[in-house]
């Protein structure tokens, strides 16, 4: 089945010969932070001329302990990513948790996104379908990829087509992820973009006891791999300074990285490209 692409204002996902960048901080932090995350990251993809989503949490509800920081919330959340799409004029995307925080977090984001954890809860995916929205699914780490079928089919009963699906990893034993890069081409096989998340996949869920750890290292081959294997665009949580990151700082790309890992991304999508032309 050929790929539907799903614009968003001027980005488009799922163009064979681009490559999107979805990325930013786990949570948000403060409002400055954010901001200034936000021009640092664009203008490194208006540079290398790749379409940029920007992404943060409002509110981290999946917390290894109740301890952690969460972020500002839905109302203080939603004012930085309006402040950041306004001022920077790039679409936001961002999680929604509860059916009852999707029409004020509609009014806002241009993505909403459902959770891994929380991709089967049907009332959270319709509620989402229905705002017009578009709505990025990730498929759950105890899902297989041939299940996320019934998400889709769930979003298209209440008329929804601008759906994108995202590869994260799948539990294998106790925390730990791995990645079937099958994945990818068998979720494209239902018709729509499918989003490679670099950087949750080498998560290690409650590694630290209270908090989750991760083996950032990896975050380049993965995504070099996830590219390769076909996804649409690729999701990276980006900190300036991980070590000081209020949430995730195990698993997120230091942004100093970011410009050279790019670059080869982009490389390897011109490269996948021209063979899947010349296999077509």
């Amino acid at each position: 089945m050929p790929i539907q692409p799903v614009s968003i204002g001027s980005v488009v996902i799922g163009d064979p010969k681009q490559l999107v960048l979805i990325g930013g901080p786990c949570v948000i932090e403060t409002e400055e932070h954010t901001c200034r995350l936000a021009e640092m990251i664009l203008r490194v993809t208006q540079d290398l001329e790749i379409p940029f989503v920007f992404k943060a949490s409002y509110d981290k509800a999946n917390r290894s302990s109740s301890k952690s920081f969460r972020g500002p919330g839905l109302e203080k959340g939603l004012k930085t990513l309006a402040r950041v799409k306004r001022e920077f004029k790039i679409p936001v995307l961002s999680d929604v948790h509860s059916v009852d925080e999707v029409k004020p977090a509609g009014e806002v984001l241009d993505i909403i996104q459902i959770p891994a954890f929380l991709c089967r809860q049907t009332d959270l995916i319709l509620a989402a379908g229905k705002t017009g929205r578009v709505v990025n699914v990730k498929k759950g780490q105890f899902l297989a990829p041939w299940d996320v079928k019934n998400i889709v089919d769930k979003l298209e009963e209440v008329k929804c087509h601008k759906i994108l699906l995202t590869e994260r990893g799948v539990s294998f034993g106790y925390q730990y992820l791995v990645n079937d890069f099958r994945a990818i081409s068998i979720m494209r096989g239902f018709g729509y973009p499918v989003i490679y998340d670099a950087t949750h996949s080498v998560q290690l869920p409650g590694g630290k006891g209270t908090a989750s750890g991760g083996t950032a290292e990896f975050i380049p081959m993965l995504a070099r791999c996830g590219v390769v294997a076909g996804a649409d665009a690729v999701f990276m949580e980006i900190h300036d300074s991980p070590a000081k990151a209020f949430s995730d700082g195990a698993n997120v790309l230091e942004f100093s990285k970011l410009g050279g890992l790019l670059e080869m991304l982009m490389q390897l999508k011109r490269v996948i490209a021209a063979e899947e032309k010349v296999l077509a």
